[in-house]
């Protein structure tokens, strides 16, 4: 069992830590979030059936623990007043090394100025944002994850997409589509 649970953190750790991160928007917090997912690996590994991959099942695990301790927040009234640790936020994008400075500085603008605008969208939106353009997950494996049907995956992804573009073109003036500035159109 231990090297079947080290090789499932070595494989998956990162992708579940990125994940916790853009869910709870607090680096130490996602870093207890990722160890409790771990805990009910241990505790619940003989039982899982392999009825789907180990990456979706500790996904699925990963979105539960997220809520879970979302909703004791929220219940604690500390949520509302938390902002993102930008700075230290691991971001999909980064520079190539041969940007100039400002270029460089452009676009950590552009992808701040965007992760801002998902953090306004409401709690399913962002999931299927995080799932399938931060961890590049399918359609089919973001719906067992969420324990949805595809078609509810697509069409909360398409209106998510929507409301970003909203909200992108609203903010601070800045002109252009979301699809000019991100990949979002997969």
């Amino acid at each position: 069992m231990h090297s079947l649970f080290q090789e499932l953190y070595d494989k998956y750790h990162t992708d579940l830590f990125t994940f916790l991160v853009y869910m709870v928007k607090n680096r130490e917090q996602a870093e207890d979030l990722v160890q409790e997912v771990y805990i009910k690996v241990l505790r619940s590994y003989d039982s899982f059936e392999g009825k789907s991959s180990e990456k979706t099942w500790l996904f699925s695990i990963a979105k539960h623990v997220a809520i879970d301790w979302l909703r004791s927040q929220k219940r604690k009234k500390e949520h509302s007043g938390d902002s993102f640790e930008w700075a230290t936020a691991q971001l999909q994008q980064q520079p190539s090394p041969e940007d100039m400075p400002e270029e460089h500085a452009l676009l950590m603008e552009d992808i701040r100025w965007l992760y801002e605008c998902l953090d306004q969208c409401n709690e399913k939106q962002k999931t299927v944002l995080v799932l399938r353009y931060i961890q590049s997950l399918s359609i089919a494996e973001t719906a067992e994850i969420l324990d949805w049907s595809e078609s509810k995956v697509k069409t909360t992804q398409h209106r998510a997409i929507k409301k970003l573009q909203r909200l992108m073109n609203a903010s601070t003036g800045k002109g252009g589509s979301i699809h000019e500035k991100t990949s979002l159109d997969r």
